[in-house]
């Protein structure tokens, strides 16, 4: 909403555009043109727009990259350790404190229904995984780790180099020579 006044559009308009069905309200605050294409992923979308400087993470970028059969029921979001909590309504998100490093690498721009996503790539998310194995199930972590060496673009080494950044190489080293 927010952007649209900033662009001359006055609230008045936009919710007579909301009710002629030009624009569809996702969450809060959050619209969009219905003549765009449908979203593939709107909860990320949503997530990425009211969370300003989060990261989607964990099981929600497994599921981004098809590493996982599991459906997240809450969009997982990493964000700069000592920031405040985002006051968000929807959709649900779990929210995740990172630092450094661990926060910073691996971070891709993907760019859905007009917005910037910043979402960890693979590998870095497949370290998370592992670093959060006791919360999110070891299980969880080797599953998204199997699929991803089947996959021909799959790289031990970046995945070692993401694991040494979160602190967890020793423990994703034997699994992963295990399967190769």
């Amino acid at each position: 909403m927010s952007e649209a006044i900033d662009a001359g559009i006055s609230r008045k308009t936009l919710y007579a555009m909301l009710e002629a069905e030009v624009v569809e309200r996702l969450s809060r605050g959050l619209y969009r043109l219905t003549s765009l294409p449908s979203l593939e992923t709107p909860d990320l979308v949503s997530a990425a727009a009211r969370v300003r400087g989060g990261v989607i993470c964990l099981l929600s970028a497994l599921a981004y990259h098809e590493l996982t059969t599991q459906i997240p029921h809450a969009v997982d979001v990493a964000i700069e350790q000592g920031s405040r909590p985002p006051r968000v309504e929807y959709p649900p998100i779990n929210i995740y404190y990172f630092s450094g490093a661990a926060f910073t690498e691996g971070v891709e721009t993907k760019k859905m229904g007009g917005v910037d996503v910043h979402i960890y790539s693979a590998e870095k998310s497949i370290a998370d995984l592992f670093k959060y194995r006791n919360k999110l199930g070891l299980d969880t972590a080797l599953e998204a780790l199997r699929t991803w060496q089947k996959k021909r673009s799959s790289k031990p080494d970046t995945l070692l180099g993401f694991a040494r950044i979160c602190r967890v190489e020793k423990i994703v080293r034997p699994y992963l020579e295990a399967l190769t």
